[in-house]
């Protein structure tokens, strides 16, 4: 897919969005809006930033990006955003405003809306949100390549994994792996055996594993972001881990079984708090983040059960919206993949593979066919 293909719905959404709030243009400046409305056109340069560099403008009747001279040569050249139907604006790194006062240029009315910038008169943070959700069939492709590459690199990265290798070795094939893939992964965290079961993040600490290995990654690429868990173990998985992990299948069915066009995410959430206490864990969500809407940021929005007040609680569920619920346990049990909501149903972007890769069974199968 072009930059082109996938920035024409998302500028068509903005222009509608401004015709209603009676609103003279939108400035996207944070990573997530901006790949929103340009199509993924030009991936962070600093990937830890909340303003990017490169912005968008978009009005009634034009769009405009804007970066700095030092950038400027490339995005033409590798981007070529005329195509796309934007006009490229350069201002030199060392001024501070300048960025603002480019925007303002295109615009000259003052009550521009942005993703939150202080520069600009008008929040529209949490209607940007919304209107990005229902991604567009161009983005729907390519957060399913993203899902099916993303699963391959945990899987093949696991799949090597022998016991006695560090969790930062495990960590180091994922994020190659990841990379080689064109992506990157904001989300990186691997960890087994007692520290595992321990703890909820148990981030990579060069510690060796023998027993059992957790991998999560939250891999992005072209502003789309997926999010997956999977597990190697050597031999079966320990009995706490196994129940745990079929608590959290069925907690994770039981949301995702919810969530059809029209129910809304408060009601989702309704649902897990329900479906942990049905496995006999009530109110065990408290625990851990549980995940949900993902997209153009790693978590489109987190709100808990019976967080009511929340500006997405009634927020009804779209064609097109991507989820990834993260249901866990005490002992290390956690369940996470990313699906769309299609009008066949859900769809599983993040591969088909199981959850637990056996390394013991592969040893065997593979000295069988030797």
């Amino acid at each position: 897919m072009t930059h082109g293909e996938r920035s024409a719905e998302a500028v068509r959404r903005l222009r509608v969005f401004l015709a209603q709030a009676g609103l003279p243009g939108m400035v996207a400046t944070r990573p997530g809006t901006v790949a929103w409305v340009t199509g993924g056109m030009n991936p962070p340069i600093d990937r830890t930033a909340a303003t990017d560099v490169l912005w968008a403008v978009v009005t009634g009747e034009g769009a405009w990006l804007v970066t700095t001279e030092v950038e400027r040569d490339r995005i033409a050249a590798e981007y070529r955003p005329r195509e796309a139907g934007f006009e490229l604006l350069a201002v030199p790194w060392s001024v501070p405003g300048d960025f603002v006062r480019a925007a303002r240029t295109v615009c000259a009315d003052a009550g521009l809306a942005a993703d939150g910038h202080p520069g600009f008169a008008v929040d529209a943070s949490d209607r940007l949100t919304a209107l990005r959700m229902a991604l567009s069939a161009a983005d729907q492709e390519e957060l399913r390549g993203l899902g099916a590459d993303t699963a391959a690199a945990l899987e093949g990265a696991l799949r090597s994994w022998r016991p006695g290798d560090s969790d930062r070795s495990v960590q180091a094939r994922i994020a190659a792996a990841i990379e080689e893939r064109g992506a990157d992964a904001p989300v990186l965290i691997v960890g087994g055996d007692d520290r595992l079961r321990r703890y909820r993040h148990p981030l990579a600490a060069g510690a060796p594993v023998h027993q059992v290995v957790m991998a999560v990654a939250v891999a992005r690429r072209g502003g789309l972001h997926v999010a997956a868990t999977r597990f190697a173990t050597a031999g079966p998985p320990p009995p706490e881990l196994a129940a745990g992990l079929r608590s959290c299948a069925r907690i994770e069915a039981a949301v995702l079984g919810a969530a059809r066009p029209g129910t809304t995410y408060g009601d989702l959430l309704d649902v897990l708090d329900g479906a942990y206490t049905a496995e006999g864990h009530p109110g065990a969500w408290r625990q851990h983040y549980q995940g949900g809407p993902i997209g153009y940021a790693q978590r489109e929005f987190e709100i808990a059960p019976g967080q009511r007040d929340s500006a997405f609680s009634g927020l009804p569920v779209e064609v097109g919206h991507a989820l990834a619920w993260n249901p866990s346990l005490p002992g290390g049990a956690k369940v996470e993949n990313t699906y769309l909501i299609t009008t066949d149903g859900l769809e599983q972007v993040t591969g088909g593979g199981s959850a637990v890769i056996d390394i013991e069974a592969i040893d065997h199968h593979e000295k069988e066919r030797i």
